[in-house]
């Protein structure tokens, strides 16, 4: 399966040739190194690890130092798994570098990363609640969430549902954007170019890889191209 780390670089805009306004985010993809390979024989499955951008050897562990080592690596800030096929893991070798032309030809794919943190925030905000009453009687429970009891309890255990929305963390979760299209990928800088908002702050790690599911639309482009 393609794919690749990088980072966010921003959005920006391109003009297709019907000159019509197509917003896109830009993503610095790769270059990868393989770091690991992995077997059936060896490990029960196949996948290949992926190292990205080059760490000072003081701000990481000797742990990672020797585990980049060992494939005649210098130590890397991020490793990420892919899960590849037998004849995939077979013919990659450790230190083998990747770039974004392992997208060339691929219409729409994946992209994996951190949403922005927020902080703790309320009902409100966190799901969308409506809030009580802005007059006629509401005195300083304007933006509460108002009774659980009846929506979230686990009758006879005194204590509510996990899962119930209520106030919270906000953001800071992994988040898979799926079927964006590519746009555009330039070789010489490494950049992909994918339709749309994908997760994160600038500068944040992203993982980019083939489209796992499409909709029966974008299969039929898919088909096609």
């Amino acid at each position: 399966m393609p794919a690749l780390i990088g980072r966010k670089i921003g959005m920006t805009r391109l003009y297709d040739q019907e000159g019509r306004n197509v917003p896109v985010t830009v993503i610095a993809a790769g270059p990868n190194q393989v770091s690991q390979v992995k077997t059936a024989e060896s490990d029960r499955y196949d996948a290949i690890q992926l190292a990205f951008e080059d760490v000072k050897g003081r701000n990481s562990t000797i742990p990672v130092i020797g585990h980049d080592a060992k494939a005649g690596l210098t130590p890397k800030r991020f490793h990420r798994e892919i899960r590849v096929t037998a004849e995939q893991a077979e013919a990659a070798t450790p230190g083998e570098k990747l770039n974004v032309s392992v997208f060339e030809g691929l219409r729409f794919v994946d992209v994996i990363g951190t949403s922005k943190g927020k902080g703790f925030a309320g009902g409100m905000k966190r799901w969308g609640f409506k809030g009580q009453g802005a007059s006629h009687g509401t005195e300083r429970k304007h933006r509460s969430p108002g009774s659980i009891g009846g929506r979230a309890s686990n009758a006879g255990t005194g204590r509510p549902k996990k899962g119930a929305k209520m106030a919270g963390q906000l953001g800071n979760v992994r988040v898979t954007t799926r079927s964006l299209e590519v746009i555009a990928i330039d070789t010489e800088r490494n950049l992909l170019m994918v339709k749309g908002a994908v997760p994160g702050p600038k500068q944040g790690m992203v993982l980019v890889r083939e489209s796992v599911r499409l909709s029966k639309r974008k299969a039929t482009i898919a088909k096609a191209s």
